[in-house]
């Protein structure tokens, strides 16, 4: 399905739109995973994909040129609601809750490994608490391994989740 409007037009729908690229070994935009709520091609190699507010998801970003690899970015964010602040953040309308943002492929792989160990426990990551993000964010910039994502931590978050209503 092909949609014709600009990439600005599409955020009355009070989703968080992701402008993903893909030219083979130039530029690369993807999501490592989240719940897409809305897919739109607008050429072969670009499209949009929309996330209701509250959603999580994790937004890779790599390019390079003949000398190598120039930008490598990992983000995960939470797609906020029409009243709520939020980040700007490059391909992202409006911009989210910025739970996570990496740069620099040795850190980005270290990202994609504590996302592959989350999945390993048997745990969506979209699903994982936020704050988990926010500590791997503030571990990996510290230079420190994060902590593992346990099942224990993933019911411990899913029963506060509960109570907060």
């Amino acid at each position: 399905m092909t949609d014709d409007r600009p990439f600005g037009a599409l955020a009355r729908d009070g989703l968080t739109h992701v402008e993903l690229t893909w030219v083979e070994k130039k530029l690369e935009h993807w999501i490592r995973f989240g719940r897409i709520a809305e897919d739109r091609i607008l050429t072969r190699r670009t499209r949009v994909v929309g996330f209701r507010p509250g959603a999580i998801f994790a937004f890779v970003r790599w390019a390079s040129n003949d000398f190598g690899t120039i930008v490598s970015r990992i983000d995960v964010v939470r797609a906020v609601a029409a009243n709520e602040p939020y980040t700007t953040l490059p391909f992202v309308r409006p911009g989210g809750d910025i739970l996570l943002k990496i740069e620099g492929w040795p850190k980005v792989s270290q990202v994609l490994a504590v996302i592959d160990a989350v999945e390993a426990a048997g745990v969506d990551p979209c699903e994982a608490a936020p704050d988990h993000w926010r500590h791997v964010h503030q571990r990996i910039t510290a230079g420190h391994q994060p902590r593992l994502y346990t099942t224990e931590r993933h019911t411990a978050w899913l029963k506060r989740r509960e109570i907060e209503g």
